[in-house]
């Protein structure tokens, strides 16, 4: 189907400054276009009183842990991950994750976001859940292990099996070593090696806890980053989630690799894990991004929620109130992450030929209401209810508030089944 989206405020941008223009624009093919296409018809969507914008990226989730919402609160990082979540995974079934991911997606559509990075664990299902959603994905099995062709190479084969089932226009995969404390140093270079012969992407966790660094150090003399380093996980970028606690050495590693840090400023701070320098990583020239992490530790997929913290909370850090402007946070959660993706000029950004991935908030929300900068809105004010359609691949997925890929009340009561079987 092509579009004609007709009457609204398109956000668009200029060397990192946003600004706001009326503008018709057409959807043609997937694409995003500004010239009435030829000898096509298509469907006018009335955005009158609608900021038509990038859809949002959310660069690093665990979208199976929507079951996990508000499950295991108020606990240390090493309580929550390895004596409450880690066990109860283990006891998750395979066919049951397909609800928990469809429950992400359905969340993550609601609040703006058209495309996701995942980690997973569960074979097939955040694939499926993407698939069936229309949402732009990159997923990674989470990978754990000391060699890819022994105690790893179950997790490797399914991830392969994943991309050779899956991999279409809309959905990519990437080799997704899970971190330092369940990878050793040869697994990461044994998927560094891997992924350079494949042309995939790579995650991971870095650098996450004090924790998590201190016994790096202990066991292999380096810190996390310096182990990526040497092992070759960050040639030719790597996309890195967290990274709360780097050195000047560690920073400079990641930024000369030309890496991608994501941070995750709810989930980090409600861990105790800190607060990430993403002020100080940016002065440095790292591309940066931002992720919410899974529900179990945010506890919500909110991209909006997660730029305003972000923000703000990088502005108290600092003592600093320029800091983390509006123009950056926004610039985080789009055209940086094209970058990080290798969608440089194709994603996160309305202009000519770029993928037809948008979002529409309503500008009549009382939250923007009124009017006085729709900039500053979507870091200080937006909350994610404003949005009223979703479109990515140029297929509208929610129009007028209504879900068109995903059928909310099956998916409702396929999670209240699960929940019983898991935690009743």
């Amino acid at each position: 189907m092509n579009y004609l989206i007709k009457g609204g405020l398109a956000l668009l941008s200029d060397n990192g400054k946003y600004f706001t223009q009326e503008k018709d624009i057409y959807v043609s093919d997937g694409k995003i276009s500004f010239i009435p296409p030829k000898d096509s018809e298509y469907e006018v969507i009335n955005a009158a009183g609608q900021l038509v914008m990038p859809g949002l990226v959310n660069m690093h989730t665990h979208a199976y842990m929507s079951i996990f919402r508000n499950y295991t609160d108020d606990v240390s990082f090493d309580e929550w991950l390895f004596k409450r979540i880690m066990p109860v995974e283990d006891t998750l079934e395979r066919e049951d994750m397909l609800w928990t991911n469809l429950l992400s997606c359905i969340e993550m559509i609601q609040t703006g976001t058209t495309c996701f990075v995942d980690m997973h664990m569960f074979e097939g299902s955040s694939c499926q859940a993407a698939a069936e959603s229309g949402l732009r994905a990159v997923i990674g099995r989470g990978l754990v292990g000391s060699d890819i062709n022994g105690d790893g190479r179950e997790r490797v084969e399914q991830a392969l099996r994943e991309k050779e089932r899956y991999e279409s226009s809309m959905i990519r995969f990437a080799l997704a070593p899970h971190a330092i404390y369940s990878c050793n140093e040869d697994m990461y270079r044994q998927v560094s090696d891997l992924a350079a012969e494949m042309g995939l992407l790579k995650e991971t966790h870095l650098s996450e806890s004090i924790g998590e660094v201190e016994n790096a150090k202990a066991q292999y003399g380096r810190s996390p980053v310096q182990i990526m380093a040497d092992s070759g996980f960050l040639d030719g970028g790597a996309i890195l989630a967290h990274c709360v606690h780097l050195s000047d050495e560690d920073a400079e590693l990641i930024r000369s690799s030309g890496s991608t840090i994501v941070t995750d400023p709810a989930s980090n701070a409600k861990l105790g894990n800190g607060i990430a320098p993403v002020a100080k990583y940016l002065d440095m020239g790292i591309n940066m991004c931002i992720g919410t992490d899974g529900v179990s530790s945010n506890n919500t997929l909110n991209m909006f929620r997660e730029m305003a913290l972000l923000s703000l909370m990088q502005k108290g850090a600092n003592s600093d109130c320029t800091v983390l402007s509006a123009d950056q946070v926004i610039a985080m959660a789009t055209v940086n992450a094209a970058k990080a993706l290798g969608m440089e000029g194709r994603l996160g950004t309305i202009s000519e030929g770029a993928e037809a991935d948008l979002i529409f908030l309503d500008l009549n929300a009382s939250s923007l209401f009124p009017n006085n900068n729709v900039v500053s809105s979507l870091c200080y004010s937006a909350n994610g209810s404003e949005v009223v359609s979703v479109m990515a691949g140029g297929k509208l997925l929610m129009k007028n508030r209504e879900l068109l890929t995903i059928d909310r009340e099956r998916v409702y009561s396929e999670v209240r089944r699960i929940q019983k079987k898991y935690f009743s």
